[in-house]
């Protein structure tokens, strides 16, 4: 029974994570202006968060939650200044003349990054609890196994959508013509930096 399991926190993953918001834009960039390495690396970070949040869904860490939610207003004027910050980054960034020259940052860098952005939306962890619940799959009589079986595919369906996104978009990479990639550097930035300006918005509207 933990295939069950395993396939639906497969399923909740990659439906999840399938709408584009920042952490797809940044993925998307990052494929196209640095390889697909990159890109799937930018997934990764994200999914990472996914399966943190999955964890703390499945087995009902209540504290952990609670102490998330009541700081979530901090967590997301964090995460709205990074997104401004990276928007600004992209924003100004020249793209390389020979796309062999591009090296903006390490693999390790572009993981902590979407990472970071991922863990500083605690809408996230309300997302996991309510799918959980929904569908049943509250950790409530504390079976382990099956919870491992969930977050496992929790990560592993975020991380696909993320490979195929990284890999789908790094065909298009060697097509495109140096001012082409500013517009891509403009077009992102501008995406990421109204992003991280709506999240500030709100925060004051709150």
């Amino acid at each position: 029974m933990t295939i069950t399991y395993l396939l639906k926190g497969l399923v909740i993953g990659f439906a999840i994570v399938a709408p584009v918001g920042p952490i797809g834009v940044l993925c998307i960039r990052r494929s196209l202006v640095q390889g697909r390495l990159y890109g799937l690396f930018s997934g990764l970070g994200a999914a990472a968060a996914d399966a943190v949040y999955g964890f703390i869904a499945a087995f009902g860490l209540t504290v952990i939650t609670s102490f998330l939610l009541d700081y979530k207003l901090w967590l997301q004027l964090i995460g709205g200044l990074f997104l401004c910050y990276l928007g600004m980054q992209t924003l100004l960034s020249k793209p390389a003349e020979y796309q062999g020259d591009v090296q903006e940052g390490s693999l390790l860098a572009s993981f902590f990054s979407t990472l970071f952005l991922t863990i500083t939306n605690p809408v996230t962890i309300l997302a996991f609890i309510s799918i959980f619940a929904g569908l049943g799959l509250s950790n409530e009589h504390g079976n382990s196994a099956y919870a491992v079986q969930l977050v496992a595919g929790v990560f592993a369906g975020s991380a696909s959508w993320w490979l195929l996104l990284s890999v789908g978009v790094g065909f298009f990479r060697k097509k495109i013509s140096l001012t082409s990639m500013i517009w891509v550097n403009r077009i992102s930035g501008i995406v990421i930096l109204t992003f991280g300006i709506v999240a500030l918005i709100q925060q004051w509207t709150s």
